[in-house]
């Protein structure tokens, strides 16, 4: 596996030329590695129109990945509104009008693609009990959902992994898609790792249209480095969108720090699957060893271990401060749960680590209240008309009655309680409330 885009750049480096042209930080060594930053030089290639090296190194990942593969300097945030503005393209081109159907704990991404799209979306919502983190969606039930509506919707959106570690039954959703003439996109962010297991649990692999991986989250990648996957079976004139469709949302100027390290990560990619095979029984060894401790590990993605904490006796909150304390941070931690993610860099030194440090909290015998159900806002405004409506920030204690504008949530996890343009009730007040959030941004009234 060759590194084009690296090549280049060090040849380039060992040239040294006068640099007239943008970064402003001609290659001074500011902070350490301004000398590998560079723009659209020639022979560097442009990603959006990418000819030479990008385009190269692009085809070496899609060689990996086993499908057409385009690089994000930008996250999977570009990836989905890429995603979303391929299905809306591709259902107005059969004369549908573009309605997708969505999991309820999609990524705030979606909804700002949505809307900047003007797409109508009909929402999938989790089961009772589970988290507004999880949607929980079978093939039988994405059956029932579609035999009882008048108009089939172009696409399903899901997000596969999601946060808590929870995988869908993509091979059995994409059979149901197919019988209903429907594309199916993942938000497989959490999971770019899953095409390199013993056995392929990549969403393309398993029969979905297009999915988004950021390889900054699981692989050795920058931030902000992710991946645009789609099956080779799509229809052709969405392959060919794809690039303007990601450029639609990205940056003119895209970072080449993060393009060459997507290109250098080919390389490690080629071994990547031996090094799985070896840690993630080790993963996998642990969360046995935790479960036996009364620690409930929850969710099924090999590298990711997540602990509800309340049987406890403690918040996640207060089970992640204590960890920091001990030199261990975590992913993710909310009042129910605590996240990790893993990667065989993590080692066995690291297993370790986390394993007596989480070993080591006394359990409590303390009551600690269940979370309050799942927030359904009453639609007052299309999800378009709120999210680019003028807006104030208000306390949640006075937003019971008000229109929600911004999908009001930090990231992680970035998942929102309610969706633009939703009624605020009092149900939902408790909520923000439970979860920490303190203003929202309401439209104005």
């Amino acid at each position: 596996m060759n590194t084009p885009i690296c090549d280049f750049v060090n040849s380039y480096i060992k040239g040294d030329p006068l640099r007239l042209h943008m970064p402003g930080h001609k290659g001074a060594p500011l902070l350490g590695m301004e000398k590998y930053d560079i723009t659209e030089i020639p022979g560097a290639d442009s990603l959006y129109e990418a000819e030479g090296i990008i385009a190269e190194s692009e085809s070496n990942a899609g060689s990996l990945f086993g499908c057409n593969t385009l690089y994000s300097t930008e996250g999977s945030s570009q990836c989905i509104k890429a995603m979303l503005h391929l299905a809306a393209g591709h259902a107005r081109a059969k004369g549908q009008r573009p309605l997708i159907l969505a999991g309820r704990n999609a990524h705030k991404a979606f909804l700002s693609g949505a809307a900047l799209l003007g797409l109508e979306v009909m929402w999938l919502y989790p089961e009772e009990g589970d988290s507004y983190l999880s949607c929980s969606i079978t093939g039988e039930g994405l059956e029932r959902v579609l035999s009882a509506v008048e108009q089939k919707p172009a696409a399903l959106y899901i997000t596969s992994p999601d946060y808590l570690g929870n995988t869908a039954d993509i091979a059995a959703l994409s059979k149901v898609c197919k019988r209903h003439g429907m594309l199916l996109l993942v938000d497989n962010a959490h999971g770019a790792y899953l095409r390199f297991l013993p056995e392929s649990r990549f969403p393309i692999d398993l029969g979905a249209d297009m999915c988004c991986s950021s390889a900054h989250k699981t692989l050795p990648v920058l931030t902000g480095g992710a991946y645009l996957h789609i099956a080779d079976s799509i229809p052709a004139n969405i392959t060919l969108q794809a690039k303007n469709s990601l450029s639609l949302f990205g940056s003119t100027s895209p970072s080449y720090l993060i393009l060459q390290s997507l290109d250098r990560a080919n390389l490690y990619l080629e071994g990547y699957g031996e090094k799985l095979g070896c840690f993630i029984p080790r993963v996998s060894e642990l969360k046995g060893r935790l479960a036996e401790s009364c620690l409930e590990p929850y969710g099924d993605e090999p590298l990711k271990i997540t602990i509800k904490t309340k049987p406890m006796g403690y918040l996640g909150t207060e089970i992640a401060e204590m960890l920091y304390e001990r030199g261990i941070v975590c992913e993710f931690a909310d009042p129910d749960y605590i996240v990790f993610m893993l990667c065989p860099e993590t080692g066995e030194e690291g297993l370790d680590k986390l394993e007596k440090a989480l070993l080591s909290i006394r359990h409590r015998r303390i009551f600690l209240p269940p979370p309050p159900s799942f927030a359904r806002g009453e639609r007052a405004m299309s999800l378009r008309e709120a999210a680019l409506a003028p807006m104030e920030l208000i306390p949640v204690g006075e937003s019971a009655g008000r229109i929600l504008g911004a999908a009001s949530v930090g990231c992680p996890p970035a998942v929102p309680i309610l969706v633009c343009g939703e009624r605020i009730d009092e149900h939902a007040v408790k909520c923000f409330e439970y979860y920490g959030i303190q203003r929202l941004g309401v439209v104005k009234e």
